[in-house]
C-alpha cells in the first residue's frame, strides 16, 4: 500500500477521534492502528516521515 494512503487513513481515523480530546484522540489512533493494521501497515506508516503526517498521527505513532 502507498504511504500516502496509509497518510490518508490514519488522519481519518484521527478525525473520528477528534471530539474525544486530544490526549484520548491520541491515544484512541494508537489503539486503533495497533489493533487493526497489519504488520506491513504499520512499519511502513512508522517509517514515514513525521513531518507528513497529522500532529494526532505523529503523536499515536509516538505511542506504539
Amino acid at each position: 500500500m502507498e504511504v500516502e494512503r496509509l497518510r490518508y487513513k490514519a488522519d481519518q481515523i484521527a478525525r473520528n477521534f477528534a471530539a474525544l480530546g486530544e490526549a484520548e484522540a491520541i491515544a484512541a489512533t494508537a489503539d486503533h492502528i495497533a489493533k487493526f493494521w497489519d504488520p506491513r501497515m504499520k512499519a511502513q506508516i512508522l517509517a514515514d516521515d513525521r513531518a507528513a503526517l497529522s500532529p494526532c498521527v505523529a503523536a499515536a505513532l509516538e505511542q506504539l
